[in-house]
């Protein structure tokens, strides 16, 4: 004998934004759902109490611009403000992004649950359906409330500010290297074991900033770091080796920027932070701390330039910047 239903906490509202759960096709598959198409296909979804769906973009995520990724989490807040639960179907190729920027402006306690598919809505064993059905059960949880943004993905629930996607084919395609995930669903209940503070939200006008992010190898001799500086951006996000290690001459060209703009720093490894001071030597972790430079703590790369994007057009200064950040950065 199946279980009883469990009662619905909240009304969820669906925002489509497109994606590899949005497409059909056996061979080449293109975008072709929209918002009612994807409810459509989950027969479990059919005339649920207090469940609205809505398309916002239907593109590959590949596609979508800084301001449509604006536009999306203004609509998924906006929503959430409301008191509604909100589930934003998303392609996966960016959908850590977007998921990362709408936790940044994110203020109200209703959850914002990112999902999408790895297989299109017309292959064999599509993943859309069930990922679409578990966003719904924890978006409409109480259990959820409070938590900011998550992303829901072959059962797991993450938080965006760790989740990335971490396989291109496997129905469990995203992760939190740092964290682990911080849930499951499991017959349409979301169950949590751990949560993470939130931060104060920002609320950018645009993201009409640029940000760069330029990596760092062995050997490097700097012609990256300077060619991107004569690009003249607005910040910069750059990875450093081991934890939170470059070589010193190209050490001192960002710390030298770091006077005029903001420099993050990420760790190469993606599990991992910038040491305190375990190392001494020229070019150490202790060395970049000493400079302007702001450590990133657990974030990706990807996730720090949209924080930095938001940092940008909401007018804080490097140092109301670097505390942003401090917030992550144990």
């Amino acid at each position: 004998m199946s279980s009883p239903a469990l009662p619905d906490a909240r009304r969820v509202r669906i925002l489509a934004a497109g994606g590899t759960i949005a497409m059909t096709g056996h061979e080449g598959a293109t975008p072709a759902l929209d918002a009612a198409g994807l409810v459509a296909a989950v027969p479990s979804l059919a005339g649920r109490a207090g469940l609205t769906a809505e398309t916002i973009i239907n593109v590959p995520s590949a596609h979508l611009t800084l301001d449509d990724q604006l536009n999306i989490c203004r609509a998924a807040r906006d929503a959430a403000r409301r008191g509604i639960g909100v589930v934003v179907t998303h392609g996966t190729d960016v959908l850590e992004e977007t998921a990362m920027l709408c936790d940044v402006i994110h203020d109200a306690e209703a959850p914002i649950v990112f999902t999408g598919a790895i297989r299109p809505a017309t292959a064999a064993g599509a993943d859309g359906p069930a990922n679409l059905m578990d966003a719904v059960s924890v978006a409409a949880s109480e259990n959820a409330a409070g938590m900011g943004v998550l992303v829901v993905f072959g059962g797991e629930i993450h938080h965006a500010r760790c989740a990335r996607k971490t396989d291109t084919t496997s129905l469990v395609a995203f992760s939190s290297p740092q964290t682990g995930p911080l849930g499951r669903v499991t017959e349409g209940h979301a169950t949590i074991w751990s949560r993470l503070p939130r931060n104060p939200p920002l609320d950018p006008t645009d993201l009409s900033k640029r940000v760069l992010i330029v990596p760092s190898v062995s050997g490097d001799d700097g012609s990256l770091a300077r060619a991107a500086l004569a690009a003249e951006p607005d910040g910069v996000v750059i990875g450093t080796l081991g934890a939170g290690h470059l070589a010193p001459e190209l050490l001192a060209l960002w710390a030298d920027a770091a006077e005029r703009m903001p420099i993050l720093a990420y760790c190469r490894p993606e599990r991992g932070v910038v040491l305190q001071g375990t190392y001494g030597y020229a070019g150490s972790e202790q060395d970049l701390r000493d400079t302007g430079i702001i450590p990133v703590g657990f974030l990706s790369p990807q996730a720090a330039r949209m924080k930095l994007l938001a940092c940008l057009s909401s007018r804080l200064s490097i140092e109301e910047t670097r505390w942003a950040f401090s917030q992550d950065d144990g």
